[in-house]
């Protein structure tokens, strides 16, 4: 461009979008050459403004988003960058600069409100208006699927549960994924049968897009469906990964909720020739798995591990029984030995083991990872699920404890979102934890699934696979073997080591983002437990979090209780999230099975962590036995100190200070997934930076969004385009609920100074830059040939993000710019289009380093 052909006002607001766009690349002003280089940020959501208007006693509440390439700088109380003007019913009645948001007190229900932008002095983005809620909450209508009957005849009813966010249309709006739960969905310890599972896309206004009904070979409960959500292409729009198995379908349904069509997944070809089919059903009967054991008997010679000489050679010798029979065993004797399992054996280890009783659940047939257009819920690809279960968990170690439990170890699942190369999302999947541990990531490029590496610790060896302690063991493989019982029932995404990419916290081991062990954290077990001396894992837990949790040390934390119980060295401990190295904790000698985190004490410095009483985030006793709740916690609070949702069952859900009591009765509503309590989401889904509650209804017929309109003067951009924070969210549905953290400090006493300004690539930016344009020409502010031109210019780089490549867009974007520079005529491109136009697309090349 030639700076001299350009208008003041229109070089202003150029240099104004310019350089807060480097400003929030973090790349300096002297370095805006790129010579070809990728200098394009982490790929997170478009999002438009997200405003939102509430009634309230004292008016009318507005919330909107700063994005994160808007961010500029920092003040006492928050964030520098954009500027906003507010206007209702189309008039001016405030700028605000300290906050993104406000309180209207001459506003009533039928109030419109927008918010636009202000660059170089000059409105240059005006929201969509908005009236306000009723209240402080909105519901989102839901189609609850119909009742059902297990094989054996029993009834189940349909409940909603977890839910996730993603934009699968490319609108700068989250759509709204809800999963299904029957009433009978089970534990992967508990027997019996389930309804299936299914999985709805809304989007705001409860327009139910499609159904995803996994089938009767995907079993219901916490363990066994985890929601990825996410733009995983780089096209603008999210796509959805998850497990799935031959019998399932997508439902696609019309406007009006009618049903448009079915579609099932696409069997792979080694699998229709091997006789596979949709119809098939591998729920387990009693009378089935009784066949099952009868033949894995006949079949014991035979066994790897049997032949290896590392298990019994007889199954007398593996029962501790006299030796009777001939082997390979005859049906008869293999029944025989079979009816002794089951009720002498069996119980004589636990007298909750009754194997008789065992049904409901799939240890055979194939299993599979799908992509599913977020949009259309069209299967995209359909792969073989990595590792297959082997085994109905004999191998796992189902069988050895006291406990007998097949298909538990063995169908334990978790899933996440992590950006493993710093710049794009990939999927990870695991499977085990407790014995043999597992996981593998993959990327999406809108055709293909790639694998990036496979994680396998190997198994667990055992002496004998009927009698034995499997947890706790090296695993066979020789670089991952000591990841065995580390992980947890939930996983993490943060950039621990501080090189721009993710690892996955796993729990008490932590995989680099190569796939390499970054750490296995071990510590000596203390006076009291069951080996005092001797080396131990920190093992096995339920609650894990991680973020920067003391702001006066280097790097972030991660704080875990443990359920080793004598052998576990700790009961909770805060661990160096890049080294793995103990902080402090403390012993406890039993299942210390719940811990949370918080500033929910804004006196005390740091970020408080809970689980055996409270302590500070350097280690001292706050509390030695009066502690918040650890259901799940909600960024809500205006002073962004930390609140606590409380409540599960048929109790109310709660929004609980722990200071200034509760903030929030949610009546009408319930939490989920039985004594966790948990939320279906807690993200910051609208308005500004503080989280938003998604609970049911009592009866399910709608998700309510709570919505915290408390005014706050502190200025912050979307939590979701800080990229931990975005990935959290999208993991925040596996197995146990965990809540999201952001990837810095956050709490009542942040230094503004040390928020990073995220390097943000969005590629919905390049969609939203067309829709400008197209609706500048709908109303007539662009006109003329210069309207077919712009358009012209503009598809190579709508073409380019429609194929995931984010590295094209620039030079059309570029001669997009020099083009508008070149209009001069106010008849063709009016002074306020060529303003917005700039500002965008402008902030697109800085996104994209150039």
């Amino acid at each position: 461009m030639n700076p001299s052909k350009i208008s003041k006002r229109f070089l202003s607001v150029l240099a104004a979008a310019s350089a807060l766009a480097l400003a929030c690349s973090g790349v300096p002003a002297n370095a805006v050459e790129t010579s070809g280089r990728d200098t394009s940020g982490v790929q997170l959501d478009y999002l438009d403004r997200g405003l939102v208007a509430a009634g309230t006693s004292e008016g009318v509440f507005l919330s909107w988003r700063l994005l994160g390439h808007e961010a500029s700088g920092a003040s006492a109380n928050g964030l520098t960058g954009t500027d906003f003007a507010v206007y209702r019913d189309g008039q001016k009645i405030a700028t605000v600069t300290d906050s993104t948001n406000f309180l209207d007190p001459a506003g009533t229900a039928t109030s419109k409100y927008s918010v636009a932008a202000v660059a170089a002095g000059q409105e240059v983005d005006r929201s969509e208006d908005v009236t306000s809620w009723a209240g402080n909450f909105k519901d989102l209508p839901l189609k609850k699927p119909a009742d059902g009957l297990t094989p054996k005849g029993e009834s189940y009813t349909y409940s909603a549960n977890d839910m996730s966010v993603g934009d699968v249309d490319g609108d700068g709006q989250y759509e709204y994924v809800v999963k299904w739960d029957p009433s009978n969905s089970k534990d992967v310890s508990q027997v019996g049968y389930t309804g299936p599972t299914y999985v709805d896309t809304y989007t705001a206004d409860g327009t139910l897009l499609h159904r995803i009904d996994l089938g009767v070979n995907i079993r219901s409960g916490a363990h066994y469906t985890q929601l990825l959500v996410n733009d995983f292409d780089g096209d603008g729009r999210s796509e959805m990964m998850f497990k799935t198995a031959p019998g399932t379908k997508t439902v696609a349904y019309t406007s009006d909720g009618e049903v448009k069509g079915e579609q099932f997944i696409s069997l792979p070809t080694a699998d229709q020739e091997a006789g596979y089919s949709h119809a098939d059903d591998y729920r387990m009967s009693a009378a089935d798995y009784y066949s099952h054991m009868v033949e894995t008997f006949q079949n014991w010679t035979e066994h790897p591990e049997v032949k290896a000489g590392k298990w019994p050679a007889t199954l007398e010798q593996a029962f501790g029984t006299t030796p009777k029979y001939q082997y390979p065993l005859s049906q008869q004797d293999a029944e025989a030995l079979t009816d002794y399992f089951m009720d002498v054996y069996a119980p004589s280890r636990s007298s909750r083991n009754n194997l008789r009783a065992f049904e409901g659940f799939i240890v055979s047939g194939p299993e599979y990872l799908t992509v599913f257009d977020g949009a259309t819920g069209k299967e995209l690809q359909t792969v073989p699920y990595k590792p297959e279960r082997h085994d109905d968990g004999l191998m796992w170690g189902d069988y050895a404890m006291g406990r007998i439990e097949p298909g538990n170890r063995v169908d334990r699942f978790l899933a996440g979102v992590a950006y493993l190369d710093g710049k794009k999302p990939a999927a990870v999947f695991a499977r085990g934890y407790y014995t043999r541990t597992t996981l593998a990531s993959y990327t999406w490029d809108g055709r293909t699934i790639s694998e990036v590496w496979n994680i396998d610790s190997g198994w667990a060896p055992m002496t004998n696979p009927f009698n034995d302690s499997p947890h706790g063991r090296d695993g066979t493989d020789p670089e991952y073997g000591k990841l065995t019982t580390q992980g947890f029932h939930s996983l993490s995404a943060s950039d621990v080591d501080g090189d721009g990419k993710q690892e996955i916290v796993y729990g008490s081991a932590t995989i680099d983002d190569d796939g390499s062990v970054l750490y296995s954290s071990f510590d000596q077990l203390p006076p009291g437990s069951a080996a005092p001396g001797e080396q131990a894992r920190l093992g096995h837990g339920d609650a894990m979090h991680v973020t920067d949790i003391d702001p006066d040390r280097p790097g972030k934390e991660i704080f875990t209780v443990h359920e080793g119980a004598a052998w576990a060295p700790y009961g909770y401990a805060m661990r160096d999230a890049a080294t793995g190295e103990v902080l402090f904790g403390a012993y406890s000698g039993k299942d210390t099975g719940r811990g949370m985190i918080g500033d929910v004490d804004p006196a005390v410095r740091g970020i408080e962590n809970w689980a055996i009483g409270m302590q500070s985030a350097d280690g001292d006793k706050l509390s030695p036995a009066s502690t918040p709740g650890t259901n799940m916690s909600i960024k809500w609070a205006a002073d962004m100190t930390t609140q606590i949702i409380n409540g599960s069952g048929e109790q109310t859900p709660t929004i609980v200070d722990w200071k200034r009591g509760t903030l929030l009765t949610a009546v009408g509503t319930r939490t989920n997934n039985g004594t966790k309590g948990t939320p279906s989401l807690v993200a910051d889904v609208v308005g500004d930076w503080r989280e938003e509650m998604l609970v049911r209804t009592a009866d399910s017929t709608a998700i309510r969004m709570y919505l915290s309109t408390e005014v706050t003067q502190h200025k912050l951009y979307t939590l979701m385009h800080d990229a931990q924070y975005r990935a959290e969210v999208a993991r925040q549905n596996t197995t146990y609920n965990q809540p999201s953290y952001t990837g810095f400090y956050f709490a009542s006493d942040m230094d503004f100074t040390k928020v990073p300004l995220p390097s943000v690539w969005t590629p919905g930016s390049i969609a939203d830059l067309q829709s400008r344009l197209d609706r500048f020409i709908e109303s007539g502010d662009v006109s003329g040939p210069v309207a077919k031109q712009l358009s012209a210019i503009l598809q190579p780089a709508v073409g380019a993000i429609n194929r995931g490549d984010g590295e094209q867009p620039g030079p059309p974007i570029e001669r997009f710019l020099a083009f508008l520079e070149q209009q001069k005529q106010a008849d063709q491109v009016s002074e306020s289009a060529r303003e917005t136009l700039v500002h965008h697309a402008s902030s697109v090349l800085k996104m994209l380093g150039r």
